[in-house]
């Protein structure tokens, strides 16, 4: 495809190269295995000089007028919009998506380019009394300088423009490095989508590489000041230790574990659909998908034969037909995992009340029940088409139940009591939980992130102050201060 074969290339200081390392990225289609491009890999020098041409470009860029800043955010999101059902077809081919998970990705991309429009503008300073006499103390808030940004391969496309484009409306430059499996939607297509828009060469580069290549160069290097990671924990747990050694600001949305609940008084239909989606959303590889699904015992015969049912209607297949509810799972190292892990749990007791094959890197969907307590199943993260289905009695072993895992992510409480439900979500160790609605949200000006093992900081509306700007303090003396010696 002309569109993949075009944007497999490194984007540096406004070129656009090859790399220099000696093997090839292969950038597959998961679906039916067909190679979309070959990208020759960068190396610890060409991160360098990423890095390099980032800190050149960085300060002029934060000197220019905001206004004059936000008007590439417009220009992208004109693009975006002009060039959608392109791009949707991209995501379709690269990961996989279907044509429902692509328009919800594309929408989130366009929400938070316009947040980022108003973004630019949103900085303020302060000034703040002292005790000496004729002291003025202000507060800038200014730019880190140079953010790295490493992106995953299920929303690359969102999830790298998510901190590219705060970062870059904050008056930073960037540095992203996109997931191996996802090198054009999570990176060079963003590279394309700027310089189309104006964006001066330098601000913007992408390094598509791996860890065999550069080992920690991305988190070593000198020159940035924040690194934004979205990924798993077990990698997220390298990324903040080597961003302490070298005084690094981390910011880290990793994975989860989320409940939903289904109390006793919740509308059961309502609470299937909301369950289904939940769970199985592109297949089931979203960090916010309900992991566990927990129903009150006075309703679980009712919810599991339902549940079930739903379950069964969701169409497996193609992912470019737009009927397809799950296509495949990115690679088939994820889709053996996956099928490990319901062999796993099934032969240490528990039912498949829906057992779902593998072809290829498809694998349809699992339903499992009488799940035994302690099962690893239940404390980590599936990233992929399986529902556990839990049953509780009362309020008290709900909570217990779903604070039961070293992550905090997402969640969701089913109630015909709202007020209730918030009780409730009070209690739960997580970052973000919703009452009646589905676990998987995200909002440009909500602060988004999780608690425990699920991540460090917060990205979105005013959070994203905090993760690309430090604060300076500038006092200015109008009299003469009296100094001791």
């Amino acid at each position: 495809m002309s569109f993949f074969s075009d944007l497999a290339l490194q984007y540096i200081d406004g070129e656009w190269k090859p790399g220099s390392g000696s093997w090839d990225i292969i950038d597959f289609n998961p679906y039916d295995g067909g190679k979309l491009a070959s990208i020759t890999v960068a190396t610890a020098e060409e991160v360098d000089q990423a890095y390099r041409a980032a800190e050149r470009a960085q300060t002029a860029w934060a000197e220019t007028n905001p206004y004059t800043r936000r008007g590439v955010f417009e220009k992208a999101l004109r693009i975006i919009e002009d060039r959608e059902e392109e791009i949707a077809a991209a995501i379709v081919a690269e990961l996989g998506g279907t044509h429902l998970k692509a328009a919800f990705e594309l929408h989130l991309v366009k929400e938070f380019l316009r947040e980022a429009v108003q973004l630019a503008l949103r900085p303020e300073g302060r000034i703040l009394p002292s005790p000496a006499d004729g002291k003025e103390n202000r507060v800038y808030r200014v730019p880190v300088g140079v953010v790295g940004v490493i992106s995953p391969f299920n929303f690359p496309f969102l999830l790298s423009v998510k901190s590219v484009a705060p970062a870059l409306a904050l008056g930073n430059a960037v540095v992203l490095k996109p997931h191996q499996n996802t090198p054009v939607c999570g990176g060079t297509l963003v590279a394309k989508v700027f310089e189309d828009a104006g964006l001066p060469a330098g601000l913007l580069n992408v390094v598509v590489t791996d860890i065999a290549e550069i080992g920690d160069a991305l988190l070593e290097h000198p020159v940035p000041k924040a690194i934004s990671f979205t990924g798993s924990d077990r990698v997220g747990r390298h990324v903040a230790t080597v961003c302490a050694a070298h005084f690094k600001h981390a910011i880290l949305e990793l994975g989860g574990n989320s409940a939903l609940i289904v109390l006793d008084d919740a509308d059961v239909d309502y609470a299937v659909d909301a369950a289904v989606f939940s769970r199985f959303v592109h297949q089931g590889q979203v960090c916010m998908a309900a992991n566990r699904i927990l129903v009150d015992r006075s309703l679980q015969a009712e919810f599991t034969e339902k549940f079930v049912a739903k379950v069964r209607t969701l169409a497996v297949g193609d992912p470019a037909d737009p009927a397809t509810h799950i296509g495949p799972l990115i690679n088939a190292s994820q889709a053996e995992a996956v099928s490990a892990l319901v062999e796993q749990t099934v032969a240490a007791g528990a039912t498949a009340l829906l057992r779902g094959t593998v072809e290829g890197n498809l694998v349809s969907p699992t339903v499992l029940a009488d799940i035994p307590e302690g099962a690893p199943v239940l404390g980590q993260e599936i990233f992929g088409p399986v529902a556990l289905l839990i049953p509780f009695e009362g309020e008290e072993e709900a909570v217990r139940i779903a604070n039961d895992t070293p992550y905090g992510l997402s969640g969701a409480v089913h109630t015909g009591d709202v007020e209730r439900g918030v009780r409730i979500a009070k209690r739960i160790h997580t970052g973000m939980i919703h009452i009646n609605d589905g676990t998987v949200h995200d909002e440009p000006i909500v602060p988004f992130g999780g608690e425990k093992h699920s991540g460090l900081g917060r990205l979105n509306g005013d959070a994203m102050l905090d993760a690309f700007t430090t604060q300076k303090w500038i006092s200015v003396q109008h009299g003469r201060s009296r100094f001791p010696f």
